[in-house]
């Protein structure tokens, strides 16, 4: 069995078109063909009942955490309740999401990504320490060429991207952030709270964007963009404003009792001891130097605003889902690649006329999809062989209940033909809810 690092597990068609690949496969007996497809409809219908219930206890522990819930509690849950809540999401969570064949993102790497220059050019910062919980996962690691204006051009750059991206993030509570000296109504989110957030198509070096409390400022390019204009523009105006400040030192010399140094400062003693000259010199000195500060304020308020609305954009148009939306949305998909896998390793086993192992099976799988769709992967035999061998049923009225997939004495795997495992199946549909003996 091959080990590929530059693929990944998922299945690059919906679960329908792929049942249909292997109907048009060919291998299948015609009068086989009718009976495949209802196998594949009551597995599925099976599987979305399981992660149906799934999603149900994973939105019932999530619902003290969620920043966006409009309902009350009839008992508040207590600070332990509150606490195994939290520890049962994550773990949820993260089983979603392998299920899901995502891949983990760990905080190191997330660091290492922030380091890199963005396409947005910020100075920003996340600070990891105000997060109780953190979950990042990713799927689809590829490059893309995007055009980026330069220099009053259009240029084209290959970048890297993850085409799904997913976030999950617990806030420490009030207290920490009081101790901090923040403002609780100035913050993006809710302290204590759990965020999820669920994007495509985010540039790798665009990951620190994600995050609600990241903080942004101006890179040393900016400030000198900002800093040579102001230079070049306060040497003129210093020269129309020196006479004026001559006038006002020349004023508080007289005050001080210094008069003999306005000779010094090549000013006249009449022209000091005048109250309105001084007073007008002083006047335009404030509006001088106020109105030049306040343009460069405006410019820099301009050119930040500017920066949030690119952020803005750039995350309006890529997100998929939010917060308690994105459980349903992620639940969805692990029910999609799991049934997509298990169809798979049903179907391969079905046709293939020899047995295979699991090893044999996995690279049976991964050359099937490469020579007939030009699709590599990096299939995961373990779960889906799992769970067959998990799916037990009775074939006959009074037989015993046995697995869809076994072992033989070598290893090698073994599945029920279509009608055993159609009955298999549609006995645990019988036996679903038990109400009565």
């Amino acid at each position: 069995m091959a080990v590929y690092e530059d693929r990944e597990a998922f299945i690059p068609y919906r679960r329908s078109d792929l049942i249909e690949l292997c109907v048009e496969d060919g291998k299948l007996a015609h009068a086989e063909v009718p009976k495949f497809r209802e196998f594949c409809a009551i597995l599925c219908a099976y599987y979305h009942f399981e992660f149906h219930a799934s999603l149900e206890t994973l939105k019932d522990n999530y619902a003290p955490f969620n920043p966006d819930a409009d309902t009350d509690f009839r008992i508040e849950p207590s600070p332990p309740q509150l606490a195994a809540m939290e520890s049962k999401v994550v773990r949820a969570f993260h089983r979603i999401l392998e299920r899901a064949n995502y891949k983990p993102l760990s905080q190191a790497n997330l660091e290492r990504a922030f380091e890199e220059k963005s396409l947005i050019e910020l100075k920003t910062h996340v600070d990891f320490d105000e997060f109780d919980q953190m979950v990042c996962y990713c799927r689809g690691d590829i490059y893309k060429i995007i055009s980026v204006k330069k220099w009053f051009r259009n240029v084209q750059q290959t970048i890297d991207v993850f085409e799904r991206m997913v976030l999950l993030l617990k806030f420490k509570n009030a207290d920490y952030f009081k101790s901090k000296g923040a403002k609780l109504e100035k913050l993006n989110f809710t302290p204590g709270k759990m965020y999820a957030y669920y994007y495509k198509n985010i540039p790798k070096f665009d990951l620190e964007f994600l995050f609600p409390n990241v903080k942004t400022s101006m890179t040393w390019k900016d400030r000198l963009l900002f800093g040579i204009p102001a230079i070049g523009a306060a040497v003129p105006l210093l020269g129309r404003i020196l006479p004026q400040l001559l006038l006002i030192v020349g004023a508080i010399l007289v005050v001080l009792g210094g008069v003999s140094g306005l000779s010094e400062l090549e000013v006249e003693e009449e022209q000091v001891r005048n109250v309105m000259p001084v007073l007008v010199a002083m006047l335009s000195l404030v509006i001088t130097l106020g109105g030049f500060a306040f343009k460069q304020y405006t410019s820099y308020k301009n050119k930040e605003i500017k920066f949030q609305k690119n952020v803005t954009e750039t995350l309006f148009f890529r997100n998929l889902a939010s917060n308690a939306n994105v459980f349903q949305a992620l639940v969805d998909a692990a029910e999609e690649e799991e049934c997509k896998e298990i169809i798979l390793v049903y179907y391969h086993l079905l046709t293939s006329g020899e047995t295979l192992t699991p090893s044999e099976l996995d690279d049976r799988i991964e050359t099937w999809m490469d020579e007939t769709f030009e699709k590599k992967i990096d299939f995961d035999i373990n779960g889906p062989v799992e769970n067959l061998q998990a799916i037990r049923g009775k074939i006959s009225a009074d037989g015993e209940e046995v697995p869809l997939l076994s072992f033989d004495d070598r290893g090698a795997c073994q599945v029920l033909s279509l009608d055993e495992a159609k009955s298999a199946i549609d006995y645990l549909w019988d036996n679903a809810f038990l109400y009565t003996k």
